[in-house]
């Protein structure tokens, strides 16, 4: 099971930290999702051997890390834009290579969290 928190409402150029506590550690890889009104689940960041991929939008503003010795993942995030807004989902799995950055490629998903941009 995978358990998120950690969103609310923030002003544009503000900053939130998001939590995924993971009741057991099977997976390789871990990752953060969004899903914003009317649009479609997309990849924001994962974590995978000590290797950590963004996407283009988050680059340079998100940071994602994982401490294993508590088995909870965070995500970061920094500079926060109203384009932002969405549902985040956390995400364990064993994708190979060409699905760490698609939902299809993780297996577990936490139920999300809210998180609001405010302009």
């Amino acid at each position: 099971q995978l358990q998120a928190s950690g969103g609310g409402l923030v002003q544009a150029g503000g900053s939130l930290r998001l939590t995924c506590v993971a009741s057991e550690r099977t997976y390789r890889s871990y990752g953060w999702f969004r899903q914003a009104p009317g649009k479609e689940r997309e990849f924001v960041a994962a974590v995978f051997s000590g290797n950590r991929i963004y996407s283009q939008s988050v680059k340079g503003r998100f940071t994602i890390s994982r401490d294993n010795a508590r088995n909870t993942l965070y995500l970061e995030m920094n500079t926060l834009k109203p384009e932002d807004t969405a549902v985040y989902f956390c995400a364990a799995g064993n994708p190979i290579l060409t699905t760490r950055d698609t939902p299809g490629g993780y297996r577990l998903w936490g139920k999300g969290t809210l998180v609001t941009v405010s302009s």
